[in-house]
């Protein structure tokens, strides 16, 4: 029987490649572009103590979209979900672009967040459906290869725009590649795959699950800072999320078709493998969030720097997805993903020495490690997750490891964002005390008192008097700090689960 990719020419396949491929690059770029130029952003728009629900906004609605869209594919055309994830994606990018305030650039990174989801989602089937026989897995590579090509760009392109342009061209630049991807899509695409009749869409999963997340990542936000831990907003907060997440699980056991399968993990190396990407995520994303604070704020360097910075780490984590299957080969997944949480550790362990001399060298140094971790890490833990279950069961062990990646690093996100806002507020407030207001000209204390925020932009600080300077810095360091606690703390729990997987050896 002939493969249904038979009856595609290889001029349309590459189109149809291209395009897909495209859409794949500006979702996974859109998520590494905005880090070195969000210290930039909330500086002109305001709103700090909503900086970590850019990116939580994001990458929340990404995760559970991509499952839903997923369905959605094997009920309707892949050509019309694709096209309208398309286009969600590019209507929220350019209104992203005119944003006037955080809260309005939020809701525009809820709806990329659900247009990526839908392209993620889309982009692997349509390449699963168009390969030739025995040539799916080069195929697939070129979209592993889009990923690497976005995690080193993406960085380092952000800290470009927003150094020599304005940070509203980081939105602004989706508009033609999407369009391109939008086009090619609409003119190539065929639909090659007969569609199920029934597909169960858990609903309430995805309502409950979405609700649960929401409610936790709020309830580190407020806590503390908008509201008393003690308050009945945050008494709610946390009753509203214990029910949303026993809904979850509830709707997960009865559903026909769950997001999330939970007889999976009962499974050791599914369930241990999940734990583990969950872990080394929240850490390495919360890092690779607020780092470039600490760059930009504690260390007066421009945008274009905190974007080669977070350069560094994009390609150890690159480097290290490259030289991993060596490793494994050689010595198991599992002792893969222990040596990338020792990477881990050494790196959040070693960022604790970071201050506001600390040379650029030294600190691309951590950034690599860091970022070498993560790549063994991901790796070694979908190896493992993926040889837990059947062959039959390979798509749903890998959405879920995605799944958990992704969770992870939205909680790591959300909740260091909530500790570092509450640390920061303390921090500046107690600069009073060091009379930081008392040496500083009238015109700098009128913008100081009229926006929190104009403290981390360099422009600003290069006006200030070298003894606020220093004060200014020194706080915003202490208050960083804290969050590289928290990513050390993470990546060693992380490192201790990852000595409970099972043995298993790369293919």
């Amino acid at each position: 029987m002939d493969s249904p990719a038979g009856i595609i020419d290889s001029k349309r396949r590459a189109m149809i490649l291209f395009s897909a491929l495209l859409a794949l690059f500006l979702g996974a770029m859109d998520a590494l572009i905005m880090t070195a130029a969000m210290p930039t952003i909330v500086s002109e728009l305001g709103g700090l103590h909503l900086y970590s629900w850019v990116y939580s906004a994001y990458l929340l609605a990404r995760a559970v979209s991509l499952p839903v869209f997923g369905k959605l594919g094997d009920l309707f055309k892949n050509k019309h979900i694709f096209l309208i994830s398309i286009a969600i994606f590019l209507i929220s990018s350019t209104t992203a672009g005119f944003s006037p305030n955080m809260a309005f650039l939020i809701v525009c990174r809820v709806f990329q967040g659900i247009g990526a989801g839908g392209i993620f989602a889309m982009v692997y089937i349509v390449l699963a459906d168009i390969s030739p026989p025995g040539q799916r897995t080069k195929t697939m590579s070129f979209a592993s290869s889009v990923w690497g090509i976005a995690s080193v760009l993406g960085p380092t392109l952000g800290g470009f725009i927003v150094s020599y342009m304005s940070w509203r061209w980081i939105f602004f630049i989706n508009i033609p590649l999407a369009l391109l991807s939008l086009g090619g899509i609409s003119f190539f695409l065929v639909e090659i795959r007969e569609k199920r009749r029934k597909v169960s869409l858990d609903w309430l999963g995805v309502l409950t699950l979405s609700v649960s997340i929401v409610g936790l990542l709020s309830l580190f936000l407020a806590g503390g800072k908008d509201f008393a831990w003690g308050s009945p907003q945050v008494m709610a907060l946390l009753l509203v999320t214990i029910l949303a997440g026993i809904g979850f699980f509830y709707c997960e056991k009865r559903a026909e078709d769950p997001i999330v399968s939970l007889e999976f993990f009962k499974k050791r190396g599914f369930a241990v493998g999940n734990a583990s990407v969950f872990l080394s995520s929240f850490a390495i994303f919360a890092f690779f969030a607020f780092a470039p604070i600490f760059i930009q704020g504690a260390q007066g360097k421009s945008p274009m720097q905190v974007g080669i910075a977070l350069l560094s780490l994009s390609l150890g984590w690159s480097v290290g997805s490259i030289i991993f299957g060596q490793i494994s080969n050689r010595l198991g997944a599992k002792t893969a993903a222990i040596m990338g949480a020792m990477c881990l550790v050494a790196g959040c362990g070693l960022s604790l020495t970071f201050h506001t001399g600390t040379s650029m060298i030294f600190s691309f140094f951590v950034f690599q490690l860091v970022g070498l971790g993560m790549g063994f890490v991901a790796l070694s833990t979908l190896v493992i997750v993926q040889k837990a279950v059947d062959p039959s069961d390979l798509g749903v062990a890998t959405a879920s490891h995605q799944f958990m990646r992704t969770f992870g690093g939205t909680m790591g996100i959300g909740i260091c964002g909530g500790l570092l806002m509450s640390r920061l507020t303390v921090a500046i407030d107690s600069l009073a005390d060091k009379d930081f207001i008392g040496i500083l000209p009238e015109g700098l204390l009128n913008q100081s008192q009229r926006s929190f925020e104009n403290l981390l932009r360099p422009e600003f600080q290069a006006l200030l008097p070298e003894a606020a300077r220093s004060l200014l810095q020194s706080a915003i360091a202490s208050s960083v700090q804290f969050v590289f606690w928290v990513a050390l703390f993470i990546s060693l729990f992380c490192l201790a689960v990852c000595f409970l997987l099972p043995e298993t050896r790369g293919e």
